[in-house]
């Protein structure tokens, strides 16, 4: 993949986690699915926070940890916001009625990918966040023109 599809950045703290994910949500067009990976603690959930907030979503943003599944349908896009973290077998995924929200226009926020491995569409957008000192750091990946989209919204003007 070249150079030009990726991104790294360090962010300082829970605030700038959060305000990473709501760039991103200025430039993901629908359909976008975004993979989160990083050990507990990263700050997966914190980035999806902040990319639904930027939605419009004014409401408590649940962690989907025991849920595994979270729909967001009157945000535009519409977001699907899953922790796979506790599924057992990634069939599970199939009860959760998950095809059903890929037919439609849906944001995927997937934390915990690997997890969902053979159920899952694959990732437009991967995120990697890791702790960096006293902070974290991001490391962006575009896997298709989708996700190249959400990238530039990261050089857009907040």
């Amino acid at each position: 993949m070249p150079e030009a599809r990726r991104v790294a950045c360090g962010l300082a703290d829970e605030q700038a986690t959060a305000a990473l994910g709501a760039r991103l949500a200025r430039g993901c067009p629908p359909g976008t699915v975004i993979y989160l990976r990083g050990d507990l603690g990263a700050g997966k959930t914190t980035l999806a926070r902040g990319f639904i907030r930027q939605l419009g979503h004014t409401g408590a943003v649940r962690s989907p940890t025991f849920t595994l599944l979270e729909p967001y349908e009157e945000l535009r896009p519409p977001v699907l916001h899953l922790d796979l973290y506790r599924l057992a077998e990634p069939e599970e995924l199939e009860f959760l009625g998950l095809r059903d929200y890929l037919s439609g226009p849906s944001v995927l926020l997937v934390e915990w990918p690997e997890r969902g491995k053979g159920y899952l569409p694959s990732c437009d957008l991967e995120v990697e966040l890791s702790g960096s000192g006293h902070g974290r750091r991001a490391k962006l990946a575009a896997r298709t023109p989708r996700g190249v989209r959400c990238l530039a919204a990261l050089e857009a003007p907040a």
